[in-house]
């Protein structure tokens, strides 16, 4: 499967990986690692994770506390946000 990033998603991608890399070195790597990883798991499995609302899905990470969400469209798994979970929940439903 396929994998895009909408360019929103790609830029909060890249802010975590800065700000992990403010609080310590090597911190950013391993996010980035561990959402390496969550992207993998989606694209192999994409009907395994639970639907948040209609034909979008999260995988969480298991060691920060990000979602990654997304979308199926054909072969294609769309990144639609790579999603803080303590902070506004569907700031990304506009997105859609």
């Amino acid at each position: 499967m396929n994998v895009r990033f909408l360019t929103p998603a790609q830029r909060e991608l890249d802010d975590a990986v800065e700000w992990y890399n403010r609080q310590a070195v090597g911190l950013g790597r391993e996010f980035l690692d561990e959402l390496d990883r969550a992207v993998r798991r989606a694209a192999v499995f994409p009907l395994s994770y639970p639907e948040i609302v209609p034909a979008v899905r999260r995988c969480r990470l298991s060691r920060f506390p990000y979602g990654l969400i997304y979308g199926i469209d054909g072969e294609t798994l769309v990144i639609v946000a790579v999603a803080h979970l303590h902070r506004e929940p569907r700031y990304w439903i506009d997105r859609l």
